[in-house]
């Protein structure tokens, strides 16, 4: 890389390796481009931007902006072939600029349609390996020639599934503050909804995950079996940059579980679905979610899937040794007695109330869980159970052996995919 050599030392000790950035209160992500570094940042900008740093005099007072801070969030870079290769977020589908290195503009990296997208490679070499997916197509992967933005597919997913055969259309909902929130709606071509169609709302909503365009098998299942699968982008997210996500974290954790609401009463108020045919599915985060919105709103769900859930928001803290510290960022801890108060106030176990009629609920985690504390899915459930007066099942799928982060043998990973389909498609009725 040109003059490194000249840059460092020889002898990698700690003490020959000197910090860059100290002190500063903002994420840094940055790529070699010879003598220089190019740095995405959200450093006063909460949408992102990128840096250029010369490695021979990095004093932050001669850091240089090469590409600013837009309307839409940038989400990765990458130096491929002496070019700047930027990602964007815009209205949560995939969009790549390409730049110079000094910033200029020299076009969009053409993608197969509303998805996914993202580029890598190295800056010394020409040809770069892009990547796309969406709700209905299948992962692929590209060549990507940085010279000619030529693509040729090299790999794609060999999935029995006619894409052509099914659309997907994004609509935007007021959430109960006014917010405009956008939904993914995918569904076969031609369809019609109307208040008898079964229908999966999907949402995550918070540390800052982006939840954009991608293949789900168990989507496409579900709309090749005439079903509607639909997914929020909630505040508490990563789709709108860092401010996006603030307003969905600690205190104001009420507003992701407000726009989720009020998705599920934009599906029925225009006639897609019906509250005996709305299932709602989340997992991790989003089983907080689904929790939240299950005891908030009883009445406009008929099914839900609750996967590996924080779900008591009071205790949660105190299960396991290491608290979880992203999620006390993220959430708060009880024992601060201010963050008590909201955390208490929608915390799902505590809002379970005996003599109110629930939804039908598959709860699932397992003993091996280290990131959310299983016990909770296992006290919800025997809690939910006494308490509701529906007559429906509450249910808890429980592994002994898998925990947050998989580990399960792939024949277990579809037994676990069917049993959820099967429940719902079960609880809605979907003629299968």
């Amino acid at each position: 890389m040109g003059q490194r050599g000249n840059l460092f030392p020889e002898d990698w000790s700690a003490e020959a390796i000197r910090p860059l950035i100290t002190g500063l209160d903002a994420k840094f992500d940055a790529s070699f481009a010879g003598d220089f570094l190019v740095v995405r940042t959200d450093w006063k900008a909460s949408k992102r931007r990128i840096l250029r740093i010369d490695l021979r005099d990095p004093a932050p007072e001669k850091w240089s902006e090469i590409v600013p801070e837009g309307q839409d969030s940038i989400e990765d870079s990458a130096v491929i072939g002496g070019k700047l290769f930027v990602t964007y977020l815009h209205n949560v589908t995939s969009r790549i600029g390409i730049y110079s290195l000094g910033g200029k503009p020299l076009g969009v990296v053409e993608i197969p349609g509303l998805g996914s997208a993202d580029i890598w490679g190295r800056s010394d070499q020409k040809d770069g390996i892009l990547y796309f997916s969406s709700y209905t197509t299948p992962y692929s992967i590209f060549r990507y020639d940085t010279a000619t933005g030529v693509k040729t597919l090299w790999y794609r997913d060999n999935v029995p599934f006619k894409s052509d055969d099914y659309e997907t259309e994004q609509v935007w909902y007021p959430s109960k503050d006014g917010t405009k929130i956008p939904m993914f709606l995918i569904h076969r071509k031609g369809m019609k909804p109307d208040a008898n169609t079964p229908t999966i709302l999907f949402g995550y909503g918070g540390f800052d995950v982006s939840l954009t365009p991608f293949f789900d098998p168990q989507a496409a299942w579900w709309i090749e079996h005439g079903g509607l699968y639909a997914v929020a982008n909630l505040r508490g997210g990563g789709e709108f940059g860092e401010e996006w996500h603030r307003t969905g974290m600690l205190d104001k954790k009420q507003n992701v579980f407000d726009d989720f609401i009020a998705g599920a009463e934009w599906l029925i108020t225009q006639k897609y679905t019906s509250p005996e045919k709305l299932a709602i599915w989340g997992g991790s985060n989003g089983g907080l979610l689904v929790g939240a919105a299950l005891t908030q709103r009883p009445e406009l769900y008929r099914a839900v899937i609750c996967w590996h859930p924080d779900l008591d928001m009071v205790r949660y803290y105190r299960y396991t040794k290491n608290n979880n510290p992203p999620a006390l960022l993220e959430y708060g801890n009880a024992a601060d007695p201010e963050q008590f108060k909201y955390l208490y106030a929608y915390s799902p176990y505590e809002r379970v109330r005996p003599g109110t009629k629930y939804p039908a609920v598959l709860f699932e985690s397992g003993d091996a869980d280290t990131r959310v504390p299983p016990e909770q899915a296992r006290k919800m459930t025997a809690r939910l159970q006494a308490a509701t007066t529906s007559g429906l099942p509450i249910l808890l799928l429980y592994d002994a052996k898998a925990g947050h982060a998989g580990g399960e043998p792939f024949t277990k990973i579809v037994d676990d995919a069917t049993y959820e389909l099967a429940f719902i498609a079960w609880q809605l009725g979907l003629k299968l």
